[in-house]
């Protein structure tokens, strides 16, 4: 019984710690969200879905103060957004790598959608590597629990059984599952958006689809498929660049493009304004462009 006594123990008192680094988000019209303190001079983390308006934004602190907050910068691809409120003397979260997380660990997820910190407890169901979410946002790890996300829990941390913060939730990332977004991509996209109020995205105009390669390329490529090009916007990159709807594009920067995934590893907004090597299939003859990229709005 005492194993039982000291492991409930040693869990309230990581609840108790991080809560010190936990706030509540009032950014929607119904029940407020939470979010996660990044910096001790008033940064604030947490879901975008939760920031559903611009202005008229408050944060409730751990101290019980409630604050006015400004929106810094969100990101809607990685499910990311940024708060500033005017507060001293706040309790930045400590973050740790998810590297020696495995299946099974215990962890608790916490959230503060009203005055006092809540927590519920599960374990580690699944681990893997980087994905990218419906909107094309880049994940740098997969990291699924059993936890339940009780309302509001959304832009609140999960945290190991000894208070190390892995994450942030969120419920908006995939229908049913209870996913995580890891320290890493939060310590990849937070500061971007406190810098920039967004993060720059490459954009090339094309609607797009997997096609496979002929058998003589394949067999020279190493590669089966490409994207085959289903339409191309107006005044877009792609069009400017000279691609065409039926043109299967099979390369680009150095990179093989097989799928969607590919093309949006490329995309990224280091490329933005460069020009890069593209080599794309028409009439059956390989063909090389140069495409400019562009930004996405």
């Amino acid at each position: 019984m005492s194993i039982l006594q000291d492991l409930s123990n040693d869990l309230a008192a990581a609840v108790q710690t991080a809560s010190q680094s936990i706030v509540r988000v009032e950014g929607r019209r119904r029940m407020a969200a939470t979010g996660i303190i990044w910096s001790a001079d008033g940064l604030i983390i947490t879901s975008n879905h939760v920031v559903e308006r611009d202005d008229n934004l408050f944060v409730g602190l751990p101290n019980g103060d409630r604050v006015e907050a400004t929106l810094v910068g969100r990101d809607p691809t990685t499910e990311i957004a940024v708060l500033r409120v005017n507060a001293t003397g706040l309790t930045a979260a400590t973050w740790v790598a998810t590297s020696d997380v495995k299946v099974g660990h215990m962890v608790l997820a916490l959230g503060r959608p009203e005055a006092d910190v809540q927590a519920t407890l599960g374990v580690v169901s699944a681990i893997s590597g980087e994905w990218r979410t419906m909107a094309g946002g880049r994940i740098d790890a997969y990291l699924q629990t059993d936890v339940v996300m009780y309302p509001g829990f959304s832009g609140g941390p999960l945290i190991s059984a000894d208070g190390a913060m892995l994450g942030m939730n969120s419920s908006s990332l995939s229908r049913g599952v209870s996913l995580t977004l890891p320290a890493v991509t939060l310590q990849r996209v937070g500061p971007t958006l406190a810098s920039h109020g967004r993060v720059r995205r490459g954009y090339l105009g094309v609607s797009a689809q997997p096609a496979r390669l002929p058998a003589t390329l394949i067999s020279q490529l190493g590669q089966e498929t490409g994207l085959l090009i289903a339409a191309v916007e107006p005044e877009s990159p792609a069009e400017k660049a000279g691609l065409f709807l039926g043109d299967t594009l099979f390369h680009m920067d150095g990179a093989s493009i097989r799928q969607m995934d590919d093309l949006m590893a490329v995309l990224t907004g280091d490329r933005v304004g460069q020009a890069v090597a593209a080599r794309v299939l028409r009439g059956g003859q390989a063909l090389d462009i140069q495409i400019t990229i562009g930004e996405r709005n």
